[in-house]
């Protein structure tokens, strides 16, 4: 009788550390997941802000355009002025 009750108090605190190992492993699988999705939030944020800064460098390179389109216009037309 003693061995059978030996046994089962084993075979609980087994069972109980098991439970144990098991509700961490959960507990690190949420934490990943967790990351996972922090990770994903800021791939995402990243590329929107990369997109924005994309659009504005070529808007600044078509503005930059029209400027020196616009300066040698102008220059142009001093040079006409003076050459009169």
């Amino acid at each position: 009788m003693a061995a059978a009750i030996s046994a089962l108090h084993q075979a609980m605190t087994n069972l109980e550390n098991a439970v144990e190992m098991r509700l961490d492993v959960d507990r690190v699988k949420v934490d990943i997941e967790l990351e996972v999705r922090r990770v994903h939030a800021d791939r995402a944020r990243l590329a929107q802000e990369l997109d924005q800064s994309q659009f504005r460098a070529n808007r600044l390179e078509e503005v930059n355009r029209e400027v020196s389109r616009r300066l040698v216009t102008a220059m142009e037309t001093i040079r006409a002025v003076l050459d009169r």
